[in-house]
């Protein structure tokens, strides 16, 4: 651990020109007892930023104060409670064995999801313009919008870290340049530190920028300032009640496909790898929607998110109707949602 602690704070050291470019900057770290503790000491510490405030370092495998996940409510509000109180100026959490990592701002907004990857992006297209930045299938269109407009390809695959990964590899080996594999999970994985999905490696990226960005003048907060952001989001995932459910739920899949080129206000979203994307115009939501059968489990997550405020509701309620077709198909939450 030290010789890797070492590589981290020598590539902050190089990029910044500096021996301790956090000298005073208040980080906080949250390892909710997992593996990512040792970052506060062996990393920021040498770097001169001061670690007050940080918590749960100790590894602790019964996890005693909250889930150590980036994706998790209460550890999310963990972090961005110590950052409020502590007046620091980042708040960085990691999971459980440092492959995601996801951080929050000084003002407590929190950076993670489409947001990191958008960071991300932002710091890699001016390294390499015009690279290709590869994301799984429940990514927003702001995000897209905003990989495009600051000069980048989004290639929207599938769900699974490696599967994101391994499509950025492909595209390499077939020449076409893809610096950053990201799901929205914050897996991340940067063709620089060889593909591997390491969430200690993303945050050491966002401290050179935070140190680059206090000599230049510019924050972290502004490298985003044009993502736009959805008005509403909700996922809902719904079981498939029969032994196998694989065929059940890819019938489900196509037969919606099927559907949505027909209804008015709906369109299928081109370049989709996985389940059936289909946007929809401001009359019928605003927004878009995926259903896609779970990579691991007997169920089918959809994802819905909006512009509108209230039209997560009304794409649900476009939805319910057709979902209620099939009665092994637990459609129970979503109809509940859309009443």
């Amino acid at each position: 651990m030290p010789v890797y602690a070492d590589i981290l704070c020598r590539k902050v050291r190089e990029a910044t020109g500096c021996e301790r470019p956090l000298e005073g900057l208040r980080i906080v770290v949250d390892a909710g007892n997992g593996a990512g503790g040792f970052y506060a000491a062996q990393v920021l510490e040498p770097l001169g930023a001061d670690t007050t405030g940080s918590r749960f370092l100790d590894p602790d495998g019964t996890f005693p104060n909250h889930i150590p996940n980036p994706e998790n409510e209460a550890a999310m509000a963990a972090i961005r409670s110590a950052v409020l109180e502590n007046k620091a100026d980042l708040g960085i959490i990691f999971d459980t064995d440092v492959d995601r990592a996801g951080a929050v701002l000084s003002d407590g907004s929190e950076l993670n999801r489409n947001r990191i990857i958008a960071m991300m992006a932002a710091i890699l297209l001016r390294e390499h313009p015009g690279t290709t930045i590869v994301t799984d299938s429940i990514t927003s269109t702001g995000l897209a919008k905003f990989i495009a407009a600051h000069g980048g390809v989004h290639h929207r695959f599938k769900r699974g870290y490696r599967n994101v990964i391994n499509e950025s590899i492909r595209l390499n080996a077939e020449g076409h340049d893809s610096q950053m594999a990201m799901e929205t999970s914050g897996h991340g994985a940067l063709k620089e530190n060889y593909f591997l999905d390491d969430g200690a490696y993303l945050v050491t990226r966002l401290l050179m920028e935070l140190a680059k960005g206090r000599r230049e003048g510019y924050t972290l907060p502004s490298l985003i300032a044009d993502l736009q952001e959805p008005a509403e989001s909700r996922e809902f995932r719904m079981d498939l009640r029969l032994p196998d459910f694989k065929p059940y739920g890819n019938d489900i899949i196509e037969q919606l496909r099927n559907h949505a080129a027909h209804r008015p206000g709906w369109a299928l979203a081109p370049n989709n790898y996985e389940g059936v994307r289909v946007d929809l115009d401001r009359d019928h939501g605003d927004g878009w929607f995926l259903l896609r059968m779970s990579l691991h489990e007997p169920l089918m997550p959809l994802n819905i998110e909006s512009d509108s405020e209230g039209g997560v509701k009304a794409i649900a309620r476009e939805l319910v109707p057709f979902l209620q077709r099939f009665d092994q198909l637990d459609t129970g939450s979503l109809a509940a949602f859309a009443r």
